[in-house]
């Protein structure tokens, strides 16, 4: 079979994927996952009057505080082409997921030629919890193909050492980052490992510090637009005011205490009677008692997330409103950091256990409103799948260290190490991992084949060229 028609079928079978997700993920769509919300209004006054704003109707500017523009700005193309419907959306994102699919593809291509491009490219379009996201208004499906596109231009850049190239690798790593902001010390990241651990590695044909340079100085100018948008409307040089990591630093803090499903339970209670504070403390012992906890730290996280979170919930002022979302992501911060202070040796094992585990094996691609009826053994055994999965992924790493590609196995695990070294502290999410996902099976794969002794041939270092 022709690598043409092997790739037309794989872009099928991920379409064909991404519309079963697409009818699977309908009930949810509008109840679940409230990020979407926020999202489809952007998009929306985007499409309709060019400004990124929530509340285009206001008497003075009122800036997003919360979102970066790329996939907002994705969410308006959209409106504007095909009308404002969320199934416009999720069509277009099965787009990007067979996009993500041959991209796959082409990093495999330079790392082991065609045979290896299209196992991968195959693995990844079977991979479930890329066309779960693809089906919702969220970020993950399109930041997983701005990051896979940046890795490809990064393999192709250190291998080609054009300019051409490695501007273009400092633009995709900006548009990465103004996707989802976690991602916004990749690229400088990049370089550090490039100018460290290159030389000690031996890698003699390694890019020029000056590509490595150019690379910066195109990333920095991509992004000078919206760090200076929000100096001028915030005065803060930051990539996201409110979207900081304030809040994922409390919500870490108590990350492990108890069961995801109690946590979720507990701040459902919190939530639910925010305005009473003796029915939010009745409550909340009732479901310590139901579940045979201590209600002592359980009263303690309510009244946290109860007394922050009102600081923007009671604002009605549209602009007080954004700026108090700042405000609480200050507070969000102080109070998550004495909450570690507090337990600094329970803190350091819950993350290096639980959440290193949520963070890269904890994806389950059931919709949100059933997982809790799954049966245990079914959940289990998803989280097993994608554990051996990164043990494959790790295999695929030593095989190309072994083959002598030492400096392909860097770049490559670099996705996995940066995800890894930025969510840890914070609250993890196994979506948080989701845009390196595309690297991880591509990896898989090379690790599967490896480890049968029918490995595919990885080619030498100077036919990338």
């Amino acid at each position: 079979m022709t690598v043409a028609r092997s790739l037309l079928l794989i872009g099928l079978l991920a379409t064909l994927h991404g519309l079963a997700f697409m009818a699977y993920q309908r009930p949810d769509r509008p109840t679940q996952w409230t990020d979407q919300v926020g999202y489809r209004r952007l998009g929306k006054v985007l499409a309709s009057t060019g400004k990124f704003t929530r509340y285009p109707d206001a008497p003075e500017f009122v800036p997003e505080v919360l979102h970066t523009p790329v996939y907002p700005a994705f969410v308006a193309v959209v409106y504007n082409v095909f009308g404002e419907s969320d199934a416009a959306i999720v069509g277009a994102q099965i787009g990007v997921f067979v996009a993500i699919c041959l991209v796959v593809f082409g990093i495999g291509r330079l790392i082991g030629g065609p045979q290896l491009g299209i196992a991968a490219a195959t693995a990844t379009a079977l991979f479930p919890t890329l066309p779960y996201f693809a089906a919702l208004i969220l970020t993950e499906a399109w930041t997983a193909l701005m990051l896979t596109l940046t890795m490809w231009l990064l393999m192709r850049a250190a291998h080609e050492q054009r300019p051409a190239l490695f501007a273009g690798f400092g633009v995709l790593a900006a548009a990465t980052a103004l996707s989802r902001p976690a991602f916004v010390l990749f690229l400088p990241g990049i370089v550090v490992m490039a100018l460290v651990l290159f030389p000690l590695i031996g890698w003699t044909a390694r890019p020029a510090r000056a590509h490595w340079m150019l690379a910066l100085a195109a990333y920095a100018v991509t992004l000078l637009p919206w760090f200076t948008y929000n100096y001028v409307t915030m005065r803060r040089f930051t990539i996201s005011p409110a979207g900081g990591v304030g809040r994922t630093i409390w919500e870490g803090s108590w990350q492990g205490v108890w069961p995801g499903r109690v946590q979720s339970q507990l701040t459902d209670v919190a939530d639910a009677a925010t305005a009473d504070p003796a029915r939010l403390d009745a409550d909340v012992i009732a479901l310590a008692h139901a579940e045979r906890l201590d209600p002592a730290p359980m009263l303690e996280y309510a009244h946290q997330w109860r007394d922050i979170r009102k600081t923007w919930t009671e604002p009605r002022d549209p602009m007080r409103r954004a700026m108090t979302r700042i405000e609480a992501d200050d507070q969000y911060l102080s109070v998550g950091l004495k909450n570690i202070a507090s337990d600094r040796r329970g803190w350091v094992t819950r993350h290096l256990t639980r959440s290193l585990f949520v963070l890269w094996s904890g994806d389950i691609p059931i919709r949100y409103s059933q997982i809790n009826q799954m049966p245990v053994l079914v959940i289990r055994a998803i989280w097993a799948v994608q554990a051996l999965l990164l043990a494959l992924a790790a295999a695929g790493l030593l095989a190309l260290t072994r083959a002598g590609r030492s400096a392909d196995a860097l770049l490559l695990a670099a996705p996995l190490i940066y995800v890894t070294a930025v969510h840890l502290p914070l609250l993890t999410e196994a979506r948080h991992s989701l845009p390196a996902k595309p690297v991880v099976m591509l990896l898989a794969v090379l690790g599967a084949g490896w480890l049968s002794g029918r490995g595919f041939a990885i080619r030498e270092e100077t036919s990338l060229g």
